[in-house]
C-alpha cells in the first residue's frame, strides 16, 4: 500500500471518529435534558396542566386544603388561592375531590394561581362551587423568592440578645409548640442533635403558614420563617427559655 493511500485512510478514520464523538455528545446532552412541560415526552402527570401566563384550565384531585388555599396532585409546586367563600365553607370542603379549576398565573407571583372558578366532579359531570373576579394575591402569601430575605438565626445563648435583636426577619429550625386547645403558641428552636436551644413565643400565624403546616403533616420539624418582634425581658428568659415574640409567616423543609 502506498504512503499516500495510507495517509488518506488514517485521515478518513480520524474524521469518522471525530464525527461519532460529536454525535454521541449531542445525543447525551439531549437525553440529559428532560422535555419541557407540554412537549412530547413530558411526564404524564403534567399533560393537559401546563401553566402559561394568564388564564389556565387545570384538572386534578385536591390533596391538601385549608382556608383559601389548596393544591392538586397533578400540579406539584403550585398553590391555588381562592379569594372568597367556597360552597360549604372554605377550601377544606374540596379535600379528596376531583376538580376543574380556572386560575390566573403571573410570573411575578412565582408558585401561586389565583382561582377564578372551581367545579367539583359529581357522577359523570361537574358542579360549580366557586366563582371570583379577584386577581390579586392576599398580602400574607409568602412568595418563594422571599426566602432569601429570611436568614438563619444563629442562637448561641438565650442571654445573647444580639443573636436576634435588630433583625426584622429570620428563620429557625425547630418544632412547633401547641397548647391544650391545639392552637400554636410557640417554637422550640433545635440545634445539633435536636437539642433545644431556646423558644420563640408565636403571637400570630398566617393562614398561609397554617396551610403549609397541613401540607407538611408527615413531618415534625421544619424551617420556620418569622417576622421578629420584641424580646422577652432578660430576667424572664431563664425560666422558660423564651427569647422573643414573632409572627409565623411560612413553614418549609429548607
Amino acid at each position: 500500500m502506498s504512503l499516500k493511500r495510507s495517509r488518506i485512510i488514517v485521515i478518513g478514520a480520524s474524521a469518522l471518529a471525530f464525527l461519532w464523538i460529536i454525535t454521541a455528545e449531542t445525543a447525551c446532552k439531549q437525553a440529559a435534558q428532560p422535555p419541557a412541560p407540554g412537549e412530547k415526552g413530558a411526564p404524564p402527570a403534567m399533560e393537559g396542566n401546563t401553566i402559561i401566563e394568564g388564564l389556565n384550565d387545570v384538572t386534578g384531585t385536591v390533596k391538601s386544603a385549608f382556608g383559601k388555599y389548596f393544591y392538586v396532585s397533578e400540579l406539584p409546586g403550585f398553590d391555588f388561592v381562592a379569594n372568597g367563600k367556597v360552597e360549604n365553607g372554605d377550601t377544606s370542603s374540596l379535600l379528596g375531590k376531583d376538580v376543574k379549576v380556572k386560575a390566573l398565573f403571573r410570573r411575578e407571583n412565582s408558585t401561586f394561581l389565583v382561582v377564578q372558578s372551581i367545579d367539583v366532579k359529581e357522577g359523570t359531570g361537574y358542579r360549580n362551587v366557586f366563582n371570583s373576579t379577584e386577581t390579586a394575591l392576599p398580602e400574607e402569601c409568602f412568595n418563594q423568592k422571599a426566602r432569601t430575605d429570611y436568614e438563619e438565626l444563629k442562637i448561641t445563648n438565650i442571654t445573647k440578645s444580639a443573636d436576634w435583636e435588630g433583625k426584622s426577619k429570620g428563620k429557625v429550625h425547630g418544632k412547633l409548640i401547641t397548647g391544650a386547645d391545639g392552637k400554636m403558641t410557640g417554637i422550640s428552636i433545635l440545634g445539633d442533635g435536636n437539642k433545644e436551644l431556646a423558644k420563640v413565643i408565636v403571637d400570630n400565624v398566617t393562614e398561609y403558614a397554617d396551610y403549609y403546616l397541613k401540607k407538611l403533616r408527615l413531618f415534625d420539624t421544619y424551617w420556620l420563617y418569622l417576622n421578629i418582634k420584641e424580646s422577652v425581658p432578660a430576667n424572664a428568659r431563664a425560666k422558660a427559655k423564651e427569647i422573643f415574640h414573632a409572627d409565623l409567616v411560612f413553614i418549609g423543609l429548607y
